[in-house]
């Protein structure tokens, strides 16, 4: 029983994301000629330690600072509610997510031994980001940019570079619309705890803008992700198949709709944000799929 709480404060259904980022620079790796299985199972492992270190230790500071306690929890937000509970303690619940991230690092250090030095400033970057990130990134206004870029480009770039020792334009693009769709699962699920951060001394777009406002720029990033995708297409830096990307768009536009309309009620927001994490999952997936079938 004690080890599926710990199981669950990880906050495991969010940590599919990281499977399809890997997936994904995988795919365009593999797309090129790359592959090596030891290598593909190393970024996996490790950056699923990393991500779940993020959750980890986004439920103590929130827990520490007060958030959790006011916040009203849905399905997909509001920190796992265990600390909350009592089902563990702070201390306990701060060192298994600094764990995760000191267990993270030797895997980053031995995937840059085999593929490049190139690849440890995202190693490095992504560490600091991971630790910093509820205490100090979200309450400058630049939460969901950081969340975009360390849970969205930079896994697939990275996972492009340990598999090729290269950088390339075309990874590059192929990350923007994954960087779109993670900075908007932050974004989205601001809303319902707009009131808790406020209160926490948190100080993200929804604070800055209402959640008026905010549904619109929402609606503005998720049409960037799929601009992205055609842009890439058009440029022809991604495969032509990439367009089944757009299978998931009558998602998103539940997500946007639901959004422009309930913004200000926590849940009515609930389909929203359902809608809002399939969308980013099925649009991960569907990318690496393509570049697979290419």
């Amino acid at each position: 029983m004690k080890l599926k709480i710990w199981f669950l404060e990880t906050r495991p259904q969010f940590l599919l994301l990281s499977v399809v980022l890997v997936l994904l620079g995988t795919a365009i790796a593999w797309n090129e000629g790359h592959f090596d299985g030891l290598r593909f199972i190393l970024t996996a492992v490790g950056l699923l330690l990393a991500h779940a270190s993020v959750n980890v230790l986004n439920d103590y500071f929130d827990y520490k600072s007060g958030i959790d306690l006011q916040t009203i929890r849905t399905p997909f937000s509001g920190g796992s509610g265990i600390l909350v509970q009592g089902l563990l303690e702070p201390k306990g619940v701060y060192r298994f997510g600094m764990g995760c991230l000191l267990t993270s690092l030797p895997i980053g250090i031995y995937l840059t031994i085999v593929s490049g030095w190139k690849l440890l400033p995202l190693i490095l970057l992504g560490g600091v980001v991971i630790y910093i990130y509820t205490s100090y990134l979200t309450k400058w206004l630049i939460g969901e940019f950081w969340a975009g870029l360390g849970l969205g480009m930079l896994p697939v770039l990275g996972t492009y570079f340990i598999q090729t020792s290269n950088y390339s334009l075309e990874a590059f693009i192929a990350s923007l619309a994954p960087g779109f769709l993670t900075a908007n699962l932050l974004f989205l699920n601001e809303f319902p705890d707009i009131e808790a951060d406020r209160k926490g001394g948190r100080y993200h777009l929804v604070i800055a803008l209402g959640t008026r406002k905010a549904s619109r720029l929402y609606a503005g990033l998720m049409a960037m992700t799929y601009l992205c995708i055609l842009g890439g297409v058009i440029s022809k830096l991604m495969p032509v198949l990439s367009l089944i990307a757009l299978l998931s768009l009558p998602f998103a536009l539940k997500a946007i709709f639901t959004t422009l309309k309930c913004h200000d009620k926590v849940q009515g927001m609930i389909p929203a944000l359902k809608a809002n994490v399939i969308t980013i999952l099925a649009t991960d997936a569907l990318l690496a799929f393509a570049y697979f079938l290419s």
